[in-house]
């Protein structure tokens, strides 16, 4: 079925015509190749698993790798911890201030969130001014909707950004990323910049109890619902997968504690053992870090209808599509979203991409074609290294596991869901039915609630 329905040359068109001109061959032709371009075979997928196991042995030992590694220093919850947290969630231009309950059963609700645009002064300014900021949204929740007096508020801190982390509540930013700049940031540790802006603004109460990412948090919120949740994954504007580790394979870190697990974060966005084709090539060469995030620059939502509309501009620089000059939406960097992309190739909704509601059917169905090739690639490295991680965890898959996945990418294509479930059985056969792949939304909210309540050994939160 794959993906989106196919292109198939010299097939009878709904509209009566058929693939006859000289013009619809070479199209058909183009598209074929495009097809061997994009695809993933079960080889293929079975390499990338392969190399990925290596590159996690290399980051885990502290070697060079492609795949960081970074320990988060928390481990599963029981679904037992209970009480009411505060999540403060950084990774956008907005932030969001959460007071989350945990019911000690598995279920855990938002009591209260309140959303606060983040100035453009404070994302390219001193970082003690976005600090500033993020405790004054804290102050103004609290006062909103927690008007008593509390003792000792436990909040945890969602940072989405890369980060070198040194324990639950300390980590060091590495580099900013989407539109921040703020300079006094990078290098420094984030958990106590909100500390000290937290003082300064009178909330010394406030006990800043865990520091995470919205990779992990998913990961805690899946876990905290369903104790066989062992692996957390983001497939939407960006991509990333978390993990439970043994502590005694955590070779880089000097001290583990002994026994016990601990989640890591893989920033498997950065993985590199891929096999790029000349498109891959052109987005990464025009990119601000080329070389680097290859495998979220063909998995992820940011880069998708780039990859499509790099496609698009070539097939029109041949004369395959918009002959008749149609089709400018395609020439500006960054001009077809995936958002547009996956409407466009996967129902009748083309009015989404500026002009193509007026092309020639040809035309239309060509730009459907690139899409399905395109996320459907996606949806293929997203299979294999979600069956690498697996498999690393649990080579013979013994045990039934549950991997919960936040993300527009797997949340809005049921398609893109099926092509993930596609690699998984070509990859792992008959022990694909011991994977259950469950949306679990918001973890950078709920999840981070949890972090802060298992760091907190388990409870207390706000009395």
């Amino acid at each position: 079925m794959g993906l989106f329905p196919s292109l198939t040359p010299g097939r009878e068109r709904k509209n009566g015509g058929t693939v006859g001109s000289s013009l619809a061959n070479e199209s058909a032709r183009y598209l074929a190749r495009l097809g061997e371009l994009f695809d993933v075979s079960v080889s293929g997928a079975r390499g990338i698993a392969e190399a990925f196991h290596g590159e996690m042995a290399r980051g885990l030992a502290g070697e060079p790798s492609s795949l960081r590694m970074i320990p988060s220093f928390v481990g599963r919850p029981t679904g037992r911890e209970r009480g009411r947290f505060l999540a403060l969630d950084l990774g956008g231009t907005n932030c969001r201030v959460l007071e989350v309950v945990l019911d000690g059963r598995g279920g855990a609700s938002v009591a209260a969130a309140g959303r606060f645009v983040i100035p453009r002064e404070c994302l390219c300014g001193p970082g003690r001014k976005l600090f500033d900021f993020l405790a004054g949204c804290v102050d103004s929740f609290l006062r909103e909707h927690l008007p008593e007096p509390h003792r000792e508020p436990v909040l945890a801190f969602t940072f989405s950004f890369p980060v070198e982390q040194r324990s639950a509540v300390s980590g060091t930013l590495i580099g900013w990323t989407k539109a921040f700049t703020a300079p006094g940031v990078e290098g420094e540790d984030v958990a106590a910049l909100l500390s000290a802006a937290m003082r300064r603004r009178g909330l010394e109460s406030v006990r800043i109890a865990a520091l995470t990412n919205d990779t992990v948090g998913t990961l805690l919120a899946g876990s905290y619902a369903e104790p066989s949740c062992d692996m957390g994954v983001i497939l939407g504007t960006g991509t990333n997968a978390c993990y439970p580790e043994r502590a005694d394979r955590i070779r880089k870190l000097k001290r583990t504690g002994g026994a016990g697990e601990m989640i890591v974060n893989l920033e498997w966005g950065n993985f590199d053992r891929l096999t790029a084709n000349r498109y891959d090539d052109l987005l990464d060469g025009a990119s601000p870090n080329p070389g680097r995030q290859r495998l979220e620059k063909m998995v992820s939502g940011m880069y998708l209808g780039e990859v499509a509309r790099l496609v698009v501009r070539e097939m029109m620089e041949r004369d395959l599509l918009f002959p008749g000059g149609a089709g400018t939406a395609f020439s500006v960097p960054y001009g077809l979203t995936t958002d547009q992309l996956l409407p466009a190739a996967g129902a009748p909704v083309d009015a989404s991409i500026p002009g193509l509601g007026d092309a020639r059917e040809d035309d239309r169905t060509a730009i459907r074609e690139i899409g399905r090739l395109v996320a459907g690639r996606s949806a293929r490295l997203a299979g294999s290294a979600i069956a690498a991680v697996l498999t690393w965890m649990d080579p013979d898959l013994k045990a039934g596991h549950t991997v919960a996945v936040d993300g527009a990418l797997f949340e809005h294509n049921p398609g893109y869901r099926a092509g993930i479930s596609k690699t998984l059985d070509d990859l792992l056969g008959s022990r694909a039915s011991a994977v259950r792949l469950v949306l679990t939304r918001d973890g950078s909210g709920i999840g981070s609630a949890i972090a802060g309540a298992v760091a907190s050994a388990g409870g207390g939160g706000i009395p």
